[in-house]
C-alpha cells in the first residue's frame, strides 16, 4: 500500500516557484510565465508519481500560474493607450520577494548557536564531504533536488518492476530505522549505496519518503558535491 506524505510538511509552493526561478537563472521581476508554468505542473506530475499526497497551496497556485498566463496571452487593446494595464505577474513577484524576505531571515536564524545542536552534539560538516568527491564545497540540496533527481531514477526503470513485488510487505519505519543503522555504521552513504544491490521502482520510492521523513525530523541531511555529483547522505548529527 503506497505511503502518502504532505509535501507542505518539507517545503511550500512558492518554494518551488523560487527554486525554478533560481534553476533557470531568472530574473524574478520578468518571469517567462509560459515556462515556469510548465515547469511547475511537470515537477507537481513528478511529485504525484512519487506517491506524495499534494497540500492544496501547490494546486492554488498552479491555477494562479495558469491564470496568469491566459491573461498575458490576452491581445492588448489598441484604445488603451492612455492607461498601462498592470502587470499579471506583479502580485505574484511581491509575494515572491516577501516570502523570500522572511525565507532568508529565517536561515539568518537558523545559524546561531542553538543549544543540543551546537553544545552536545557535532553536526557533520559539508567539507568532509566534499573531500570524498574532490570538491571544495558540498551544497545541501532542497527537497525539489532530490524530487528531481528520484524521478530520473525511477523513470528509467520498468514498470513491470513495481507489478513483481506488489505481495511483498514493507513499511516505511522499517525503512527508515534500516537507513540510520546504516549511516551510524558509516559517516554518510550515497543513495545508490541505501537501495543496495537489487533496488526495484517500489524499494526506490519507499527510500525516498523514508530519506523525506528523516529530513523532516532533521536526522539527515543531504549533500551534492556539484550540480552533477553524486547525492550522498549523512547524520545531521553524530551521536
Amino acid at each position: 500500500m503506497a505511503y502518502e506524505i504532505k509535501l507542505d510538511i518539507f517545503e511550500g509552493p512558492l518554494d518551488l516557484l523560487l527554486f525554478l526561478i533560481k534553476k533557470n537563472e531568472i530574473d524574478i521581476y520578468n518571469i517567462p510565465i509560459a515556462l515556469i508554468t510548465e515547469q511547475y505542473l511537470e515537477y507537481l506530475d513528478m511529485m504525484r508519481s512519487l506517491n506524495l499526497d499534494l497540500a492544496g497551496e501547490y494546486l492554488v497556485l498552479a491555477a494562479t500560474l495558469i491564470h496568469i498566463k491566459s491573461k498575458m496571452l490576452l491581445p492588448v487593446e489598441e484604445d488603451d493607450h492612455d492607461e498601462e494595464d498592470p502587470d499579471p505577474r506583479a502580485e505574484l513577484v511581491r509575494q515572491l520577494l516577501e516570502y523570500q524576505l522572511y525565507k532568508e531571515a529565517a536561515m539568518q536564524l537558523g545559524t546561531r548557536p542553538l543549544l543540543d545542536r551546537d553544545v552536545f552534539t557535532r553536526g557533520v560538516m559539508a567539507e568532509e564531504l566534499s573531500d570524498q568527491d574532490d570538491q571544495a564545497m558540498a551544497i545541501e540540496l532542497s527537497v525539489f533536488d532530490l524530487v528531481d533527481a528520484f524521478y530520473k531514477i525511477v523513470s528509467t526503470m520498468e514498470k513491470g518492476e513495481l507489478l513483481e513485488i506488489n505481495t511483498e510487505k514493507m513499511s516505511l519505519a522499517e525503512r527508515m530505522n534500516e537507513i540510520m543503522d546504516k549511516l551510524a555504521e558509516k559517516r554518510n552513504l550515497t543513495f545508490m549505496e541505501l537501495l543496495g544491490e537489487h533496488a526495484n521502482r517500489r524499494m526506490l520510492i519507499y527510500t525516498f519518503l523514508a530519506i523525506l521523513e528523516l529530513m523532516r525530523q532533521r536526522m539527515i541531511r543531504i549533500y551534492q558535491a556539484s550540480s552533477f555529483g553524486v547525492i550522498r547522505v549523512c547524520l545531521a548529527v553524530e551521536s
